[in-house]
């Protein structure tokens, strides 16, 4: 059987029913957070909830439990889930009210999540995978990890029926993030990446590589580059909660540097297996 939370109840997926006046339904008036898991250990559950608690106050959204009260639950579901490798998809709504824009007088948030097995992409990590770039034109507050993701789905079918895997957004010249996954590129053994602002998701998955790539001696700069300097890297890399740290070995049909997975994203992505490891082995210990 497969379960999943609805505020602080876990119960079968099944049961789970959504109202059709729910705010998240109409007007994507919600946040979602996507957490990974490894041999059933939450993989920075703290980061991904503080994260989760941020967007929340940005968008005036009252959470539905604690974040203590949510931790346990989530780890509950993983447990009930049985499954060894895979992810949390976590949506919270503004909930149930009569369809009107501004916020309704009382109304119960719904915080819903459910648990999908997901191996590690193992291949795509071993060989690189390929983009786009298309321009950037979503809103300007991508830093809230909100609902709203129309722009990206966009993206994202673009870059599937181009052949790629990811579109990398443009804006004003500049390279931000991608349809799902944030954007570094590595030149002469220095990793740039746009610094954190509003045209940004900060990915916890790229919280993580910067930790990573100071404890490897990768030297890191939060510094825009240009679409032009983007295509002049010795190495490209995406990162997001699933596809981990991952090469990009060519943008638009050209290759990236060597046209295969650099040393400096080799030595990332063994960090990074080593990461997951010790969460693995925290596992065993505990």
């Amino acid at each position: 059987m497969e379960y999943a939370l609805r505020n602080d109840k876990i119960m079968p997926k099944a049961d789970i029913t959504i109202s059709l006046e729910d705010r998240g339904y109409q007007f994507g008036d919600g946040i979602y957070e996507v957490i990974r898991f490894y041999d059933g250990e939450l993989f920075h559950l703290d980061a991904h909830l503080a994260r989760l608690d941020i967007s929340a106050r940005q968008i005036n959204l009252t959470l539905p439990l604690s974040m203590d009260a949510l931790a346990r639950r989530l780890k509950e579901l993983t447990a009930l889930s049985k499954i060894g490798d895979g992810k949390i998809y976590l949506q919270i709504t503004r909930g149930v009210s009569r369809r009107a824009h501004a916020f309704p007088e009382e109304t119960e948030p719904l915080l819903t999540a459910y648990t999908e097995e997901v191996a590690r992409p193992l291949s795509q990590l071993a060989t690189g995978i390929g983009a786009i770039t298309v321009q950037d034109n979503r809103w300007l507050r991508v830093d809230i990890k909100s609902l709203n993701l129309l722009p990206n789905v966009l993206a994202k079918q673009k870059a599937k029926e181009a052949g790629a895997v990811e579109a990398i957004f443009i804006r004003d010249g500049h390279v931000t993030e991608a349809s799902a996954s944030n954007v570094f590129g590595i030149r002469n053994g220095v990793i740039y990446t746009h610094p954190v602002s509003p045209f940004i998701l900060n990915g916890i998955t790229r919280q993580a590589l910067k930790v990573l790539a100071e404890k490897v001696g990768i030297q890191w700069v939060d510094e825009a580059f240009t679409e032009q300097e983007l295509m002049e890297m010795d190495e490209v890399i995406m990162t997001n909660t699933v596809l981990e740290v991952c090469p990009v070995i060519s943008i638009n049909g050209q290759p990236v540097g060597k046209g295969q997975p650099g040393q400096h994203t080799i030595r990332l992505q063994q960090a990074f297996a080593e990461e997951i490891a010790v969460l693995k082995r925290g596992k065993v210990d505990a």
